[in-house]
């Protein structure tokens, strides 16, 4: 008789968690659009971080989350975007770290030039407790840090003479973002940065408007700007950040559970895609080499070039924040 209640408790109970999957498995997915201003290859950088993020959330919470990827600029672009998750009219974005420090200023920390020796020191820095404390500034603007994916180091490519010391920059004009910091930077190194929208710099490049220009080794592929440059050189002087951002009312919609598995995934997929990152750079400047129409050289000793950013460090360090500059700079000393 006690064998029989027995199964039936038993019964009951697993009637019960029977009922209770098949009603979560009934539940719709939160449904969640990501933009990028970037193309859909299978080697862009942002794209990566896109699947490595769904890819990882279905690890993590199985057919909770359906995360839509639209890149291209097709929900704006990364100022536009910016504003979207501001506003909530936007749910998911990877951003350029320069355009983030237009809304919050201390994200400019990650755009001071040859700060990041290599990228182990980048992730250490980026993935600990200072990155950490730099992604929460962004909640006072509606937005919802993720974690810090990258778009590669930025190179120098001119038609001048190839970059193996400082002295190979003074007086070349170099097409620069429209950002305060990289025009201080080249003007730092005794060049003349000339601030230009993208989409008018290579023609401004081939007609030698401009003697060189400033970019990751994937762009070069992706622009053939090999095609048009004499020289490559591998200056790595500003390592390029970019945020996986969400808006705060987007994220304010997910339960609990959903904000961590999220949160989870989101580590894990910056992480990954910055591994995937520098293996596909390795491969594009293998390649560019193997294809011999640019000439590629790496820059022995970049101290020089660090040393003459001291007053450009200086210039930011009230925008910056005094405590958090004097920490970060101890922590890529390390």
């Amino acid at each position: 008789m006690n064998l029989f209640r027995t199964f039936i408790s038993n019964a009951v109970c697993l009637t019960g968690v029977i009922g209770l999957s098949a009603t979560a498995g009934l539940a719709d997915p939160v449904k969640l659009r990501m933009g990028s201003a970037t193309s859909d290859s299978d080697t862009d950088v942002y794209k990566i971080a896109y699947t490595e993020l769904a890819a990882n959330l279905e690890k993590i919470a199985p057919g909770e989350f359906d995360v839509s990827f639209f890149p291209n600029r097709q929900l704006g672009d990364e100022k536009e975007m910016m504003q979207g998750l501001q506003l909530g009219t936007l749910d998911m974005a990877i951003i350029t770290n320069a355009v983030v420090a237009n809304v919050v200023p201390e994200f400019v920390v990650n755009d001071l030039p040859f700060l990041y020796a290599d990228q182990q020191v980048a992730g250490g820095v980026l993935d600990g407790e200072l990155g950490d404390g730099l992604l929460s500034e962004l909640e006072a603007k509606g937005i919802v840090g993720l974690s810090f994916c990258e778009s590669g180091y930025r190179h120098m490519l001119n038609n001048v003479r190839p970059v193996t010391s400082l002295e190979d920059v003074v007086g070349a004009k170099y097409r620069v973002m429209q950002s305060p910091i990289f025009i201080g930077m080249f003007e730092n190194l005794g060049g003349s940065p000339v601030p230009m929208a993208w989409g008018d710099t290579i023609t401004a490049f081939q007609q030698g408007a401009i003697d060189g220009l400033e970019v990751p080794a994937w762009v070069v592929t992706a622009a053939s700007l090999d095609e048009v440059a004499d020289y490559m050189s591998l200056t790595g002087h500003v390592y390029s950040a970019a945020e996986l951002l969400i808006s705060k009312q987007a994220f304010g919609r997910l339960s609990d559970s959903q904000q961590a598995a999220l949160k989870t995934a989101a580590k894990m997929a910056c992480g990954n895609q910055r591994v995937r990152s520098a293996e596909i750079e390795a491969s594009i400047i293998d390649g560019l080499r193997d294809a011999g129409k640019i000439e590629i050289n790496s820059v022995e000793d970049t101290a020089p070039f660090r040393d003459a950013m001291a007053p450009l460090y200086e210039q930011y360090r009230k925008q910056i924040g005094s405590e958090r500059l004097d920490a970060w700079l101890a922590a890529v000393s390390k």
